[in-house]
């Protein structure tokens, strides 16, 4: 497999240390030491492949190590915390992700063997797993299609399939295939995620979220913290920590603005919380980002 990675290293040469956008719809990577600030941030569902370097996620209090033999998947959007580092011989951190959509995944399943899901069963909607040859061959297929780009609009739903087709036999299979059954627990969490993501800003109403996906409150709140490591409110109040700290670094709100804009009404509330979760008052925090970006 060395063989593959070192190819894949050299078409992913040319990454930034942000999101790089690559031509190829959905896909994206990144190289070497990313702002602290783009690191804890809200994670859209997708596949990442570590080719060069390691990473840590932490989600709620999980944390993951993967490096160039293993690939992530997250399946749901999650508030996580990073860390990136280099090689142990010194290159730079370097990856690749292919974002997900359940419809896609949805239009694989006829074609796969039946093979059970975990409907119904509580199971985290992030893990880690080993990569194969196999796989790699795929991501070598859609990667080189940068040099190709004419043949992206033909040949990258081809080798998306396959990506997508390989992790599916894989040992996280069954969480590509219960994000795509619209009955399964994960995916109707799934759609409270994305609605407390949309409305972050307003007061959550569980009971509500629960209706909506046909649970009980109590199975509801189970499952939640199952797929996402976190309660339905811890979730909504990392997603407003992270949405302000952008606000604060990126955008330069004051701190009264970035809390009200996230939905909190008392600017000394919003300290307090942002205080514990980053470890520095919000003015503390932001300046010190935006000096080590400089």
């Amino acid at each position: 497999m060395e063989k593959q990675l070192k190819e894949l290293r050299a078409l992913a040469a040319h990454a930034e240390n942000r999101r790089t956008e690559t031509g190829i719809p959905r896909v994206a990577m990144v190289r070497g030491a990313i702002p602290e600030h783009q690191l804890a941030a809200v994670y859209d569902p997708m596949i990442n492949l570590i080719l060069q370097g390691g990473k840590s996620m932490t989600v709620g209090g999980r944390t993951l190590h993967y490096d160039p033999a293993t690939y992530f998947v997250m399946s749901v959007g999650l508030p996580a915390a990073g860390a990136v580092h280099a090689a142990a011989s010194g290159e730079p951190y370097l990856a690749v992700s292919l974002t997900l959509e359940p419809g896609r995944i949805a239009n694989l399943l006829g074609d796969l063997p039946d093979t059970a899901s975990r409907l119904g069963q509580e199971a985290s909607a992030f893990s880690v797993a080993a990569v194969t040859p196999e796989l790699l061959d795929a991501w070598l297929r859609m990667l080189r299609l940068m040099r190709q780009p004419a043949d992206i609009p033909a040949l990258a739903p081809v080798y998306e399939r396959e990506i997508l087709y390989r992790v599916l036999q894989g040992p996280m299979g069954w969480m590509l295939r219960d994000i795509a059954v619209p009955d399964s627990a994960l995916a109707r969490v799934n759609q409270a995620i994305q609605q407390i993501r949309r409305d972050y800003a307003l007061p959550l109403r569980v009971d509500d979220l629960a209706d909506s996906a046909a649970m009980s409150v109590s199975a509801f709140h189970r499952h939640f913290k199952s797929v996402t490591a976190l309660s339905p409110l811890q979730y909504q109040k990392q997603i407003r920590l992270l949405n302000a700290r952008t606000l604060l670094v990126a955008a330069g709100y004051s701190v009264t603005a970035a809390a009200h804009e996230v939905g909190y009404q008392s600017p000394t509330q919003f300290s307090r919380e942002y205080a514990r979760e980053f470890g520095q008052s919000p003015a503390r925090d932001a300046t010190r980002i935006v000096n080590a970006m400089r």
